[in-house]
C-alpha cells in the first residue's frame, strides 16, 4: 500500500541552529510533515545558524528561481589570526599582532561595499572536478578554486565587542562567502582574520523573525508559506483551455504589458509566465 504523503506544496522557514546540517534540517521538516520530497534554498554551514527556507513537494521546482536571491547576515570577525577554515573552529595557520580601531573598520566596510572577485574558502561546499572542496581539503588534497564576482550591498559595523573582535551586518549577493569576506577585510586592515559566528537573517523576501525553530517543527507547529508568496509579480488568470495551450508550448495573445506574471488557472496558482510584445508564454509550471 502506498504511503499517504503530505500533498500540499510550499516553503517552511526554518531557524537552523548551530550543529545541525542543512540536509538534516530538511529531513526533520520532511519527517514532521510526512512530505514526499523536500529541499533547501541555499546551504548554511554546520556552524552557521539562522534562516533556512525548506521547499516542500512541488515547491522544490523553485530552486533555480531562488538561487540568485540576495541574503543578509549578522556575523562576528576576530582579527589577528587566520585559520585553515577561515573561521575560529579551524587550525590557526597565520598570526599577526594588531590593534584594529573602529574607524579603520568603518573605512574598510565602505571600501568593500561593491562588486569584487572573491575567492571561496578551501573548506567549502564548492565542487571541484566533481568532488566537494572541503572533503578534498580534509583529505590533504590540493584544492584549485576560481574567484567569482560577488556584490556587497551593505556592510555595517554594529558593535566592537572586544579588542580586535567586531560584529557586522552584511547584505550581499547569492554565492558570497562571509568567511572569505572576513579574510579579504583583514587583508585591507593589514592583518589576518577569522569569522567567529554567522546568523542568516534574511533570504530573498523571507525573514528570520518568521521562521520556526526545530523544536516547534518536531512538535507539529509548522507554518507553510504558499509558493506564490515568493513572487512579487502581478497576477494573470487563464481558463483551463488556455492553460493547456501554454503547457503544450503555445503562445497566447494578451493585452498585458511586458514582464513576468504569477499565473493562475481556476483560482489556483500554477506557475509563472512572461509577456513580450503582447504575447504570453509559460516560464515554468508549479503543478
Amino acid at each position: 500500500m502506498d504511503k499517504n504523503y503530505f500533498t500540499k506544496s510550499g516553503i517552511v522557514l526554518v531557524n537552523k541552529p548551530v550543529g545541525i546540517s542543512s540536509n538534516k534540517a530538511v529531513n526533520i521538516v520532511k519527517f514532521a510533515l510526512g512530505a514526499k520530497k523536500c529541499g533547501h534554498l541555499g546551504t548554511l554551514d554546520l556552524e552557521g545558524e539562522g534562516l533556512l527556507p525548506v521547499t516542500v513537494n512541488n515547491a522544490t521546482k523553485l530552486f533555480d528561481f531562488f538561487l540568485n536571491k540576495d541574503k543578509t547576515y549578522q556575523t562576528e570577525f576576530v582579527f589577528g589570526f587566520e585559520t585553515d577554515t577561515l573561521d575560529t573552529s579551524g587550525k590557526i595557520v597565520k598570526e599577526k599582532e594588531c590593534d584594529i580601531s573602529e574607524d579603520a573598520v568603518k573605512r574598510v566596510c565602505k571600501q568593500m561595499t561593491k562588486k569584487y572577485m572573491q575567492m571561496p574558502p578551501q573548506y567549502s561546499a564548492k565542487k571541484v572536478g566533481g568532488k566537494t572542496a572541503y572533503k578534498m581539503a580534509r583529505a590533504g588534497e590540493e584544492v584549485k578554486l576560481s574567484a567569482k564576482e560577488v556584490e556587497i550591498y551593505d556592510f555595517r559595523l554594529l558593535k566592537k565587542l572586544d579588542k580586535n573582535k567586531f560584529r557586522f551586518e552584511v547584505s550581499c549577493s547569492s554565492g558570497t562567502y562571509i568567511r572569505s569576506l572576513c579574510r579579504d577585510m583583514a587583508e585591507k586592515l593589514g592583518t589576518y582574520g577569522s569569522m567567529h559566528c554567522i546568523i542568516r537573517t534574511r533570504c530573498g523576501g523571507f525573514n528570520l523573525s518568521d521562521a520556526n525553530t526545530i523544536d516547534e517543527i518536531e512538535n507539529g507547529k509548522i507554518r507553510l508559506v504558499s509558493c506564490e508568496e515568493m513572487f512579487d509579480y502581478p497576477k494573470i488568470s487563464v481558463d483551463k483551455s488556455s492553460y493547456d495551450k501554454l503547457l503544450n508550448g503555445q503562445i497566447l495573445k494578451t493585452e498585458f504589458d511586458d514582464g513576468d506574471f504569477k499565473l493562475y488557472c481556476q483560482d489556483d496558482f500554477v506557475g509563472v509566465c512572461f509577456v513580450c510584445e503582447k504575447m504570453m508564454k509559460l516560464k515554468f509550471r508549479l503543478d
